[in-house]
């Protein structure tokens, strides 16, 4: 009776396992973010959206919780996930991967960012939901609220950016660490959004759960067309 060796049968799982790990990882966010679209589309998700802003302030609606240098520290950390941050860093990462001849991954981020930027836009549209109102806003805004852009796109940038660098590294521990900062600071720019008062948490968790599901479909997409050109065939 043959045995097979203990490294070709981790690599027979391997090849078993990650293509359901990649369809769960988005398949996840996906319907995560189809239950709360449908919430908020029902009216449900009324009364926890109202709950958790209220909890973020005093008992003067206009006042968030906390002393005035956290609401100074929260005015920079969302700028982290505006337009013209996200734009810049993209740019600026774009240039240097084009620079170290890096074609694939430069295209990987463009390719996520845009289209990002566009699927947020026009779910914004679709949906049409109003900011909040129940509490004051302590930034400007003018796009409507779901999802939220600045969840959606730091997710797909950081998450992206974050999967590029961490590509490159030899350590586990170093992958980890970027991708655990890159995750971090998504989380930061959510969460700082709810504190201005500028979206519904729900805005923001759909926003999460889109940009994840759309930041891993690009990576698979570039990982599947860069393996299949590097085949070479065999007369």
């Amino acid at each position: 009776m043959r045995v097979l060796n203990p490294t070709l049968w981790l690599n027979l799982a391997r090849r078993e396992i990650v293509p359901i790990a990649l369809l769960l990882g988005i398949a996840a966010p996906l319907w995560a973010f189809t239950e709360i679209a449908e919430e908020v589309g029902e009216g449900d998700a009324r009364a926890f959206d109202e709950s958790v802003l209220l909890a973020l302030r005093t008992s003067d609606h206009a006042d968030p919780i906390g002393p005035h240098w956290v609401e100074n520290a929260v005015l920079d950390l969302t700028a982290l996930g505006g337009f013209t941050v996200l734009a810049l860093v993209t740019l600026l990462a774009i240039g240097y991967l084009f620079a170290i001849k890096r074609w694939n991954d430069a295209l990987l981020l463009l390719a996520a960012t845009l289209g990002g930027t566009a699927i947020s836009e026009g779910l914004k549209v679709g949906f049409n939901r109003p900011r909040p109102d129940l509490v004051a806003h302590i930034v400007e805004t003018t796009s409507m609220s779901f999802p939220s852009g600045h969840a959606m796109l730091s997710a797909v940038t950081y998450l992206t950016l974050g999967a590029v660098i961490a590509h490159t590294q030899p350590r586990a521990s170093l992958r980890g660490y970027v991708l655990g900062a890159a995750i971090l600071l998504t989380l930061l720019i959510g969460v700082s959004r709810v504190y201005l008062g500028v979206h519904w948490p729900t805005d923001v968790l759909a926003g999460w759960c889109l940009g994840a599901a759309w930041a891993l479909v690009c990576w698979i997409v570039a990982t599947w067309l860069t393996r299949d050109r590097g085949r070479t065939v065999v007369a």
